[in-house]
């Protein structure tokens, strides 16, 4: 199933990646109104890392999710396919060990990884299933995923006035502090077009994880879905 429903190739979404790094983790706090933050907090918390375990963390951008994985004393290996955003991490954390990967081949080996993510991410996967499918390749049986995503909201009045600032007010937003807003745009289509809750929970399901569970995060704007490699 392709990414999302669009038509950008993988190389064209790398280098709209590309061209935003500098600014990135800033436009994401101004556009979320702060509650990044929150959310990827909440995944760390869901990965529960611990000491001496080693973490995947996928399409990890300049390491900003990254970084509290190793604060709890686990290896985490940042993994993103855009070379701009590996640049500005290696640039903010020269300790962290960041790796250029596709996210439909990654270039680990099998059942290597205690645990598994990726935070916004899954959608610029060309395929979403095979992405995820890689994802159970690389860690080892028992090992545990977490999907950070942006999701449907779950109160109908809601979805309304989010879907109306999703297209008109973030690209508009995105002008004033992105250094290429026009990618902006790719990315409100892009939530628009993603599956609902119970649709990533059966792609998962489809790509070899075993039980998908769901926890809703501000009104279900975002979705952390997490399973255990069977």
């Amino acid at each position: 199933m392709s990414r999302a429903g669009l038509d950008k190739e993988p190389r064209d979404v790398a280098r709209m990646f590309d061209t935003v790094a500098r600014r990135y983790d800033l436009t994401n706090d101004v556009l979320s109104l702060g509650q990044d933050r929150r959310w990827r907090r909440k995944v760390v918390d869901l990965v529960a890392p611990r000491p001496g375990e080693l973490i995947l963390d996928l399409a990890a951008g300049t390491g900003t999710s990254s970084r509290p994985f190793a604060a709890a004393g686990a290896t985490v290996v940042p993994c993103d396919f855009s070379l701009g955003m590996l640049e500005v991490g290696r640039e903010h954390y020269s300790d962290l060990p960041f790796v250029a990967g596709d996210g439909m081949a990654l270039p680990f080996a099998d059942d290597v990884f205690d645990a598994v993510t990726i935070s916004f991410g899954l959608r610029n996967i060309h395929d979403t299933v095979q992405g995820l499918r890689e994802l159970q390749r690389v860690t080892r049986p028992g090992g545990r995923v977490v999907v950070c995503e942006f999701s449907t909201p779950t109160w109908p009045l809601f979805e309304t006035v989010y879907s109306n600032y999703l297209m008109r007010a973030l690209p508009t937003i995105a002008r004033t502090i992105s250094s290429n807003p026009e990618s902006y745009v790719y990315l409100a289509e892009s939530i628009r077009d993603w599956p609902d809750q119970k649709g990533l929970a059966l792609r998962m399901v489809q790509a070899g994880w075993g039980r998908v569970e769901w926890h809703n995060l501000s009104a279900g704007i975002v979705a952390l879905h997490h399973s255990v490699k069977p």
